[in-house]
């Protein structure tokens, strides 16, 4: 299995494009959506081409790839014209003998982890910073935000049975982790 999982779009109709083109380049079997997707958040600026209504539709477009957790920043309102499920604050995946706890990281975090065995991974999305930290039970992987980055990495994340690969937009590998060591 291959996700591909991206966070914090938070309404930019370019970085919305730009996952998605990414998504389709990297073939992955599901998108994984870390939460605020369509409104950028009162403390934030606007971000680049600012349209939530594109943003909608095109995800909605691949709505059956989707798998989304709601962000501190999603509303009624956002899950209301998408056409996927954005409710939940976490899902859990099995991934290659690893289970991923998937959050938005507002409430479940590194500093506030969920009960999480050896070798489980921590996915979340709210800090804007992609990370890699593997702790003494868990690894903490974020994908980092491709709308208002706070590392200037604009990307995502691709986790397979083998491990993760960060990327920016264009596809280029800035960070791995193998599961192997």
């Amino acid at each position: 299995m291959k996700i591909m999982a991206a966070s914090d779009l938070h309404g930019s109709a370019w970085c919305c494009e730009r996952v998605l083109e990414a998504f389709k380049r990297e073939q992955a079997d599901r998108l994984v959506l870390l939460g605020d997707l369509l409104y950028h958040g009162p403390r934030n600026p606007l971000p680049r081409a600012y349209g939530p209504k594109q943003c909608f539709e095109s995800l909605n477009a691949v709505k059956d790839r989707i798998l989304a957790v709601r962000g501190n920043c999603d509303a009624a309102v956002d899950a209301a014209v998408l056409d996927f499920p954005i409710e939940a604050e976490s899902l859990l995946l099995a991934m290659g003998g690893h289970t991923v706890f998937a959050t938005h990281g507002d409430v479940w975090n590194e500093e506030h982890p969920p009960l999480l065995q050896k070798g489980d991974i921590l996915l979340t999305g709210h800090f804007h910073e992609s990370a890699c930290r593997v702790h003494e039970n868990y690894i903490y992987m974020n994908p980092g935000s491709p709308a208002l980055p706070k590392d200037d990495c604009r990307g995502y994340l691709v986790l397979t049975e083998e491990g993760a690969a960060w990327k920016d937009l264009s596809g280029s590998v800035y960070r791995t982790y193998s599961f192997a060591g």
